[in-house]
């Protein structure tokens, strides 16, 4: 809707003395340039360089556009740039309280701005999933007619909770999680700028790295910690905000966790010993540490698939796929839900019978192939589809075991060098007791034992 009297006069006086608005408020970029992150969408010519005049001249004009993302990765914030640099009427809504009505008023707006002023109108619609199927609808011939220039934010996947018509009128662009650098970048820039703190307080590096991992990826958060910190220390009078101030305004403790140092990988060979170790408790807190810390999730994801593998093996066949479904998940979700995916998983393996059978089995077979004990492949097992094989003697002789009674067929499989050799010894641990049922007896029928 078009701002009434009140909100403008409130956004005028907040211009002009910005400091009654939040830290993340005041700090939200006034052009493209000053977005931090999200590179990859403001190179020249680009879909958002485009919706605030750069190189918009012609007979193409601007693409309607939906803006993918997780929470504080700058959406509304590129939203709130194009209308500021924009010289198009720019109108808000949020999904969360507007409905097909106001969809209406505002088209009905931008027809009469287009037809009597030859003005252009840019929609923001935020949480745009959060519309029905209807109510998406009733935004269609405005997309499509380009009454409206449409800029919608979702953090879910517009896949799935957008309709495919509205979605097949717009461009789809996906912004990614800041990185470490761009949240320093912008606790930085707040800290010095007239507009944040204006210099008045100083970041130890230790409080810097706390305040990332907090963040998340998330400017918001990232900001919104800041500023909740820089005020405790300015009521104690202090020059800089200390770790120990951080903590106690953000309530959460400052794992001491190094993600490219020593703590980094002591936290993470405790979480798989504790696995293999099948104390869940121990593990538990290990992936605790590892999620609070910041830690990439796929990272701990990858490590738990390992030891699916590892230490598990077929002693729980599961493990495995469980494993493979939370690092899927996780890669789908990211946090703060992932951190449920990984207690799920890591508990699972926990919990699991263990055997490292497969791998010591690979582990043999890997050594005596790197030994050289290896040995051509028996004439029987070659290739015989090709021309002149059979003359070589290729596949003559060998023993289809399908055409057995039994399916197993008494020949010899290794080459001459590793006849009898045995890679493979299961346990009777968990379903691995049934493996170890079917290598005695299928030894048995190859006349190896």
């Amino acid at each position: 809707m078009e701002p009434d009297l009140f909100t403008a006069a409130a956004e005028d006086r907040q211009e002009k003395d910005p400091t009654g608005s939040p830290l993340a408020v005041r700090m939200r970029p006034r052009t493209l340039d000053e977005v931090v992150g999200q590179r990859h969408l403001l190179k020249p010519g680009s879909p958002l360089r485009r919706l605030v005049g750069e190189g918009s001249s012609g007979p193409a004009g601007p693409s309607s556009v939906f803006l993918w993302g997780p929470p504080g990765t700058g959406k509304t914030t590129l939203a709130h740039v194009v209308s500021k640099a924009t010289d198009r009427r720019f109108v808000e809504l949020s999904a969360i309280t507007a409905g097909v009505k106001e969809v209406r008023v505002v088209i009905d707006g931008a027809r009469r701005a287009s037809g009597g002023y030859g003005k252009e109108t840019v929609l923001f619609l935020d949480e745009i999933h959060r519309f029905s199927k209807a109510q998406q609808d009733s935004l269609l011939p405005a997309v499509e007619n380009r009454w409206v220039t449409l800029i919608a934010a979702t953090t879910e996947n517009p896949y799935f909770s957008v309709i495919s018509p509205l979605l097949s009128r717009s461009l789809l662009l996906t912004l990614e999680p800041l990185t470490d650098d761009d949240i320093r970048d912008l606790l930085h820039r707040a800290l010095g700028d007239e507009r944040g703190l204006k210099g008045t307080l100083s970041l130890p590096e230790d409080t810097g790295d706390h305040l990332v991992r907090i963040a998340g990826g998330d400017a918001r958060r990232a900001l919104t910690a800041l500023e909740a910190a820089a005020g405790a220390a300015l009521d104690k009078g202090e020059t800089e905000i200390s770790l120990a101030t951080l903590e106690e305004t953000v309530d959460r403790a400052a794992v001491k966790y190094d993600r490219s140092g020593d703590q980094h990988y002591d936290v993470a060979s405790a979480l798989i010993k504790s696995i293999r170790g099948s104390d869940v408790d121990a593990a538990l807190h290990y992936l605790a540490r590892m999620i609070e810390a910041g830690e990439d999730p796929r990272f701990i994801a990858r490590r738990l698939m390992i030891s699916a593998s590892e230490d598990i093996g077929l002693a729980d066949p599961n493990a495995l796929p469980i494993a493979v479904a939370a690092a899927q998940a996780v890669a789908m979700i990211g946090f703060p839900e992932a951190a449920l995916t990984l207690s799920h998983a890591t508990i699972a393996l926990a919990l699991a019978p263990k055997s490292n059978a497969a791998t010591t089995a690979i582990g043999a077979a890997l050594d005596d192939v790197r030994k050289g004990l290896a040995g051509p492949v028996p004439t029987h097992l070659r290739d015989g589809h090709y021309k002149g094989a059979a003359k070589l003697g290729h596949a003559q002789g060998y023993v289809y075991p399908h055409d057995l009674p039994e399916g197993i067929a008494q020949q010899q499989y290794a080459p001459d060098a590793l006849k009898g050799r045995a890679y493979y010894e299961p346990t009777r641990h968990g379903a691995e007791a049934r493996y170890a049922d079917a290598v005695e007896w299928t030894r048995k029928h190859l006349g190896r034992k």
